[in-house]
């Protein structure tokens, strides 16, 4: 059997882990079963060595079977597309809350939505920032979150909620004060297990390590994605390059905005200066209203999120994404008070 000291002593060495050795590691730190030095010695071993697309499948694996259940959609039993727009964040862009209104704008369209976020660390305005000043509940019990995904097409999923082990870890982390593996792990811990996923990465360098930790974690059908200009979403200041992964494979893929007939912005076009602005801008999007560099970049968000689930041709998403984003919420917000 594999002991702690053995598997810290191969990453002293710089060597890998196995799945098994990688399981343990994850199953005891989020357990809370790590003594503080064992799991700063095991994270800051992952790091140094070079973390793979092992180490974060174990993680997430970890994570999943520690996170609160969604009745019907964590085990699978409500058989229907389930999407997710979250990206890793910390791309620095200060820009307004893009994914979030693709995630609004995918639910008032039909389509099952759980969208996994948390405050704001990096960014303006965080996904749960902005939809708590406009009035969405982030603190949903699971069964509350699975039927409003039933009734309304979309939950969001408010991380600290869902992640109760992640006491066990934050400690560590705060006291290593540098980047560990878990600043990657946030969008791949969807409790809802999502079918479909569209993942922005701020660091391109980081796409394959994600596109094939999602292979491992039995993803249908998504899209790994930088975008020009730094940003973890598609933007409209140039190609987005990335993955595409479905049917267990996992092939290149680029988004060129200009041939889904978008204009060209600049990323000044996307910035807003703090929450008040965000949740403002946010208001004016989904009313069909906001400035068009904005409206431009969910529209092409949105076009590949609606190309993941149906599979049509990339144009005629951005046809419909464009006339969606026009129009606006057409329901309002879903369980805003």
């Amino acid at each position: 059997m594999t002991t702690v000291p053995e598997v810290l002593e191969l990453l002293a060495q710089g060597q890998p882990l196995d799945d098994v050795q990688a399981d343990m590691m994850f199953g005891l730190l989020m357990d809370g079963k790590l003594e503080p030095a064992s799991a700063g010695a095991f994270l800051m071993g992952l790091r140094a060595k070079g973390e793979d697309s092992t180490d974060l499948a174990a993680g997430v694996r970890a994570g999943l079977q520690h996170a609160k259940a969604i009745p019907g959609y964590t085990d699978g039993s409500v058989d229907l597309p389930v999407i997710d727009t979250c990206g890793t964040g910390g791309d620095g862009s200060l820009s307004f809350n893009c994914s979030t209104a693709v995630a609004l704008f995918l639910a008032d369209m039909g389509y099952k939505v759980a969208k996994h976020g948390n405050r704001s660390v990096s960014s303006s305005c965080g996904s749960a920032d902005v939809l708590e000043a406009l009035g969405v509940p982030l603190m949903q019990a699971p069964e509350d979150a699975a039927d409003s995904l039933s009734r309304t097409n979309f939950a969001f999923l408010f991380a600290p909620n869902y992640h109760p082990a992640f006491k066990h870890i934050m400690p560590v982390r705060q006291a290593l004060g540098i980047r560990t593996l878990f600043n990657f792990m946030g969008p791949l811990l969807n409790p809802a297990r999502p079918t479909h996923q569209l993942l922005g990465v701020g660091d391109p360098s980081k796409l394959q390590i994600m596109g094939e930790t999602l292979l491992l974690t039995g993803i249908e059908r998504a899209m790994v994605i930088s975008g020009a200009g730094g940003f973890d979403e598609v933007t409209t200041f140039g190609p987005a390059r990335g993955y595409l992964v479905h049917d267990g494979i996992m092939e290149k893929t680029t988004v060129n905005p200009d041939r889904l007939g978008f204009k060209t912005h600049s990323a000044e076009d996307v910035r807003v200066s703090g929450k008040d602005e965000a949740v403002a801008v946010m208001r004016d999007i989904l009313a069909g209203k906001g400035p068009e560099a904005m409206m431009d970049m969910v529209a092409v968000n949105l076009a590949v999120c609606i190309h993941l689930v149906e599979q049509e041709s990339m144009r005629d998403c951005a046809d419909k994404a464009k006339n969606a984003v026009k129009q606006g919420l057409t329901k309002g917000l879903p369980n805003a008070g």
